[in-house]
This record gives C-alpha cells, structure tokens and sequence, in this order.
C-alpha cells in the first residue's frame, strides 16, 4: 500500500470552502448538486460527497481494512460452503465486490454472481473487469429491497453509519438483508468509528485467537475487545474534530462510533441468525510512545531491533509495512474531516479566515509533525453471521 499520491493530493488541496459556490449548477434532472464546490446527492440527507476525492478516500479505507483482516471476507463460513450470488449493500464504486472476485478466483470458485445496490450509479461496469456483475439502483432508505427471498449466498452491508439512521430505518434494512439471504448464506457488516480514541498503554491481548494475534502483530494493529482501555484524543486538533463532528452527526441522528451496537443488534436476532463472530482492530495513527518501552511495549519488546533495521528509518521500531498502513490510516481519517467539512466548519462557528488558519495549523501538526503518539486510533471492525 503506497499512501504517498494521497498525502500529496491532501496536504496540497485547498479548504472546500473556499471553493467559489457560483460554479455550485447543475441541471434539475441531475441526482447530484453541486454544492462547497463538490459534488453531493440531491435528494438524500447523506453528509459525504460523492465525488472522486471521496470515493478515493472510502476505496482506501476498504484497501487497508482488507490488508488488516487478510482478505475482503472474514466470515470464516463464506470460503467453506460455495458462493453463487453475493450482494453488496450501498456499494458505491463497487471496489469491495472487486477485491472479492479477485480473492474467491484466487480460491478457485468460478461462477460467482456479484450485485451491487445503491441509490445512484457511482461504480463502473465491472464486466469488463471479468465480473459477472450487476447493478440494481435503490433507495435502500424504502423497503422492500428489490430481491427475491433467499436469494443470495452473502450479504455484505458496509459503511452504512453514514447513509441510515439509528433505530427503526436501519432494524428494517437489517430485516431485509436476512430476509434475502439464503438459509445457510452469511451475513457480513463491516464498519468503522468516526470519532478518533486513543487506546492506552498496554492493552490486553486475551479473547482472541492465535491466529488474529499473530496477524495484529504482523500488521501493527491492535485487536479490540470489551476489556480494551480506551480514553478521550488527546491531541488537539483531533479533540476539535470529535466535538464538532459528534454535535453535527447527532443533529442528523447518525451515529459518531456506530461500531459499539453491531454485536448487540446481531444478538437480537436469535431466531433468524446464527454463529456469530466479530474482529475489531485499532490502527494506530501513528508510533506510540509507550510502544517504545522494550520492557512493556509489545512491538518493542518482542522485536523492537529487527523492526528499527527494516523499516530504514533510524529510531523506528515498525517495519516499512506497518508503518504505512499507520500513515494510511491518519490519510483516511484526514480525507474524512475534508469531505466532512462544511459540516464541521457549521458546527465550529467559524468563519472562513478562522477555518483556513485552523485547517493549516491541523495538517501541520497531524501530517507534518505528527503529532499521534499518544495512542490514537482509527477503529474499524467486522462482523459476521449465518442464516438460520
């Protein structure tokens, strides 16, 4: 994963707001309107943009959630049993059912069937990549979804904290993705935490497998269970963020850390779903200093010299690997207070030339100096379940 282009492109681009908003047109027929010179969706009350610089940043996330997990499917039943049909849930560009063919050819099942859904076409004609694939346009907001019942093999709903809101609207898109997963089928959810937390010294590293343990030490990352210490951000400008975008998520009644409630509402579900399973991990944002204590932390401990010589880097303890999944990880959230950012900017009560000064001293501070070594962490998990 090389994140250089994308740090280029964000520590170079300029605030959106500043953008001239007499150039905001587009015609009336168009499901886009173009507004803080970026391009959103004209009848959703969905707060990202849809345009290239966002789909680029939610692709990236997808990439490095992936290369954290191992593969694009971590239900550990989807790979048992064959696939036919798999359905993306607000699939967007389509990037995940992508990584998914490539992976499941790589395991040698043929003759997959991928579909995506979503409110509007954002994703290319994947036929031309090899895909038997499809595209279904839907409010996924209106049910019921345009699916015959059992139809599909895996469901996949990924990212949705953002697109439906808390309570009845997201219990009914639940119970439509049950209702078309075939019995036996498997039921996906990845998601990640919008608030940045910083997870404090020394985590435990009981509750999990050897084999997730082994990975998360590989990859640099931390697993995440209910015994994990968490506390508040403590730089700055990331504490700014939390509080801004909490007031202005909790306006719109979307959740800031929707990763909390997917194990209890899967839990809920005892008479439809089955076996179920999660893995949770904390990608640092940057090297922590505690980390760096040969005697407690875990990366020092175990293999602090060996790390320092392959990363390059003098004083370094991670290799050049996990060092960029870290530096990916800090692009993402980054990319995310951009397209969030007229909300944000409404939320602050500040004025253009305030936000300016604001924005310039944050990206100094998060990408020039980096200044995330107290334990912050982009979270992300996924969850799984089979169909009784």
């Amino acid at each position: 994963m090389d994140p250089t282009k994308s740090d280029a492109a964000t520590s170079g681009s300029a605030s959106n707001s500043s953008r001239n908003s007499k150039f905001d047109l587009q015609p009336p027929s168009s499901p886009f309107l173009l507004r803080h010179g970026r391009r959103y969706l004209r009848d959703a009350p969905y707060p990202l943009p849809v345009d290239l610089p966002e789909l680029q940043r939610q692709n990236l996330l997808t990439c490095l959630a992936s290369s954290i997990f191992g593969s694009p499917l971590c239900s550990p039943f989807t790979t048992s049993k064959p696939l036919r049909k798999v359905l993306e849930i607000a699939c967007g560009s389509a990037y995940w059912s992508s990584l998914c063919h490539s992976y499941i050819t790589e395991l040698g099942y043929t003759g997959v069937g991928f579909t995506g859904v979503d409110i509007v076409q954002l994703s290319p004609n994947l036929k031309q990549q090899g895909l038997d694939w499809r595209f279904v346009e839907h409010d996924l907001r209106k049910v019921p979804l345009p699916f015959e019942d059992e139809e599909f093999d895996l469901v996949v709903m990924k990212d949705l904290s953002l697109v439906i809101p808390q309570g009845a609207k997201s219990q009914r898109l639940m119970d439509e993705c049950i209702r078309v997963l075939r019995k036996g089928g498997s039921l996906e959810i990845w998601e990640c935490d919008h608030i940045v937390r910083t997870l404090l010294p020394h985590p435990p590293t009981t509750g999990h497998t050897p084999h997730d343990k082994q990975y998360a030490e590989e990859t640099g990352t931390y697993l995440i269970s209910p015994s994990t210490p968490f506390g508040a951000a403590q730089n700055k400008y990331l504490q700014d963020f939390n509080g801004w975008l909490q007031e202005a998520l909790d306006r719109r009644k979307l959740s800031a850390a929707p990763c909390a409630r997917i194990t209890p509402t899967l839990l809920q579900e005892p008479e439809t779903l089955a076996e179920i399973g999660y893995r949770r991990v904390a990608i640092p944002l940057g090297e922590f200093r505690w980390e760096q204590d040969e005697t407690h932390g875990r990366l020092g401990a175990k293999r602090g010299k060996a790390k320092a010589t392959k990363s390059g880097r003098k004083g370094s303890y991670l290799t050049l690997e996990q060092a960029s999944y870290r530096h990916t990880a800090l692009l993402i959230v980054i990319q995310l207070m951009e397209s969030l950012e007229p909300l944000l900017k409404e939320v602050s009560g500040k004025n253009q030339e305030e936000w300016q000064r604001w924005w310039g001293w944050m990206m100094t501070d998060l990408l020039e100096n980096r200044n995330v070594g107290n334990g912050e962490c982009l979270e992300i998990g996924a969850w799984w379940a089979t169909k009784v």
